[in-house]
């Protein structure tokens, strides 16, 4: 794939209303020029562009916004035919490819970092942590496997997808049917702030409510602690997938207005009703209750086979061999999940203002370098294309990838130019900044139900002043 490297963009940086300086650093841009230099910045002149935006939309780096202007047609066409040609034997290739390499790592591990042969305790706990590292990649990898089934990527045969995806995903403890149902209800709402199902962003309201505010306070609160920030990013790596599937955390929470009723006294939460494991969950209809109890079986299984081995080869080597490569499965569907729709350059919109071309274009694609190509299937490098077709694997995404960006032009995002580094670096950017959406101060018609984010920490555009009610 040619270079995806766009301009640089600006990076406001605000200070409490007590400092007289501005202090700016520069972040790559997802438009073609930012909208002014950091030498140009300041308070003041933010406000005044803030106060006088006429309708215009303003990201959180300042840079103005423009509404996704072409069609799916327009996209869909625009990519080569061979692009959406599946094959079961390729797909296969790297389902056993991925699972010899699993198998191949334990075998070596497991034969030969041993006290006999490896005979110091810290270089032997070492080597296993490098064991679990990768593990945790190669086992992301078949995640990414499993996704493509989901999708109906992985071949032409419904059957052999749903087949192999409920056997991978079954090994990872994910529900595959039920997973596949919600994750659809995902791709069809992208960047809806009342029905996606993935990241959805907390508005003004819910994020001043979540800490005890009221939201026209949030423009005057000091920045949340970067020990915070941490910690929040490490429970959430550490605790959000399951969370997710447990209890709908970050997917929306609008079950009560679902036509067919399910969703009657249900709420995202412990005991709330919503979740991936349940038949009368508000995710699904009535008639997908065999396959969330297929899922179910899946994980009955393999958990039985998971105690078996506990209690035969000992609970920690079952920690060691599986517990903690699954924690950084975990991890890495987490991080790859949250860059993929959380960035500054991104916006979200109400339903008033949405459509799927639209919320299609509100991802971006990031790199990771080898590991991304090669070991995660290029799910990071391609999930913009992802989103408008879902069913051209992985394989053919490069190329299909490079071909819709010629129709999307400056509304293509992509942050593929920072490397690998860049990835870590904009889980830190990303949830500093990203702390909840708010229409641009002083947006008009269709432009004030397009959200863009905003936050506490003195990062970007600072939120705008609404009177107490």
């Amino acid at each position: 794939m040619s270079s995806t490297a766009l301009p640089k963009r600006v990076a406001l940086h605000r200070n409490p209303p007590t400092e007289s300086s501005v202090p700016s650093s520069v972040a790559p841009s997802p438009f073609d020029s930012p909208r002014q230099s950091p030498s140009s910045t300041s308070l003041s002149s933010m406000a005044s562009d803030a106060e006088n935006t006429s309708g215009k939309m303003i990201d959180t780096y300042g840079n103005e916004f423009k509404i996704p202007d072409y069609t799916i047609k327009q996209i869909r066409d625009a990519i080569p035919a061979h692009c959406y040609q599946r094959s079961a034997v390729k797909s296969l290739y790297y389902v056993f490819r991925d699972m010899a390499i699993l198998a191949t790592v334990f075998y070596v591990f497991h034969n030969y970092v041993t006290p006999e042969t490896v005979p110091s305790m810290p270089v032997r706990v070492a080597l296993w942590a490098i064991y679990t590292v990768i593990q945790g990649l190669v086992g992301t990898g078949v995640w990414v496997l499993a996704h493509e089934c989901g999708h109906q990527a992985f071949s032409p045969s419904k059957v052999l997808n749903d087949t192999v995806g409920w056997i991978c995903h079954s090994l990872l403890l994910v529900p595959y049917f039920s997973w596949k149902i919600s994750h659809g209800k995902h791709h069809k709402a992208t960047g809806n702030l009342a029905r996606d199902m993935v990241f959805v962003p907390k508005t003004r309201d819910e994020y001043a409510s979540r800490i005890g505010r009221a939201a026209h306070e949030l423009s005057e609160l000091m920045e949340e602690t970067p020990i915070l920030t941490a910690t929040n990013l490490v429970l959430q790596q550490l605790f959000g997938w399951p969370m997710y599937l447990l209890t709908n955390v970050t997917g929306h929470n609008n079950h009560e207005r679902q036509p067919e009723g399910r969703g009657k006294g249900k709420r995202n939460g412990y005991f709330g009703g919503v979740n991936h494991f349940n038949p009368s969950s508000p995710l699904y209809e009535a008639k997908d209750a065999k396959l969330i109890l297929l899922s179910d079986l899946g994980l009955f299984l393999v958990g039985s086979l998971l105690y078996y081995i506990g209690s035969t080869y000992g609970w920690l080597n079952l920690l060691v061999w599986y517990g903690i490569p699954y924690l950084w499965v975990n991890h890495w569907l987490v991080a790859i999940t949250f860059l993929q729709h959380t960035d500054p350059s991104l916006p979200h919109y109400r339903p008033e203002a949405w459509d799927f071309t639209r919320g299609a274009a509100a991802t971006i694609d990031r790199d990771f370098g080898f590991v991304g190509r090669h070991i995660f299937h290029g799910i990071i490098e391609t999930h913009v294309l992802h989103h408008y077709v879902s069913t051209i694997p992985f394989y053919n995404a490069d190329e299909a990838s490079e071909a819709i960006q010629k129709v999307m032009g400056q509304h293509y995002r992509s942050e593929a130019h920072t490397g690998w580094t860049g990835f870590f670096k904009a889980l830190w950017t990303s949830a500093r900044t990203c702390q909840w959406v708010e229409p641009t101060e002083g947006a008009k018609g269709e432009s004030q139900h397009v959200l863009f984010y905003r936050n506490l920490n003195g990062i970007g555009v600072p939120p705008a002043k609404i009177p107490a009610k």
